[in-house]
């Protein structure tokens, strides 16, 4: 397997962008070297099969949407977060859709499964530390909550975003994090 990595990140940026507009069915190593612009099988030089695809485009989905330290700057607000959660949502659509495909994928592929559970479960002890660490209201229930209701606004937001339309998404967010951390309100 090659191992530039330079190329292993366009190649997986280019996975993510295939899966987000083709869903888990069109994603085959073609589809990918022909989204980065590169000689067809040059995927197939990096990754061994599909399978080794959809981990590594787990990873990398988590790499793209890890913030960086300057993004969480400044003084403790929780709403002012969450809507920058979701603005971060809507510039990464693409890796959320790959990330959402790849929730699916994982209903049918145990060794995904497996993978994405210790990926992905440490969303919720990561916001839960990284909101306790920076002294934000809550406590330890409130912000899984917390995190589990954003999870639902940004897929809605995402996915089907007229459903929203009645609703201000910034009103929701101020309300969730209302109801959910109560001393926000006091």
């Amino acid at each position: 397997m090659r191992q530039n990595p330079e190329r292993r990140a366009a190649l997986l940026d280019a996975a993510i962008e295939v899966l987000a507009r083709e869903g888990s069915r069109g994603l085959t190593l073609r589809a990918v070297d022909a989204q980065a612009g590169v000689p067809t099988g040059t995927a197939s030089n990096y990754f061994r099969d599909r399978a080794q695809l959809l981990v590594q485009i787990l990873h990398r989905t988590r790499e793209r949407l890890t913030p960086e330290p300057a993004d969480l700057t400044g003084p403790p607000d929780t709403k002012a977060l969450l809507g920058q959660v979701l603005a971060r949502a809507r510039r990464e659509r693409s890796v959320h859709i790959a990330v959402l495909e790849l929730r699916l994928e994982a209903t049918r592929r145990p060794e995904l499964r497996s993978e994405m559970a210790g990926l992905r479960g440490a969303g919720p002890q990561t916001d839960l530390t990284g909101h306790l660490d920076r002294g934000l209201p809550g406590d330890r229930e409130g912000v899984v909550l917390l995190h589990l209701a954003m999870l639902g606004l940004i897929v809605e937001d995402l996915t089907v975003p007229t459903l929203l339309d009645p609703y201000p998404v910034e009103d929701l967010i101020e309300t969730m994090a209302e109801r959910l951390l109560p001393r926000l309100a006091q």
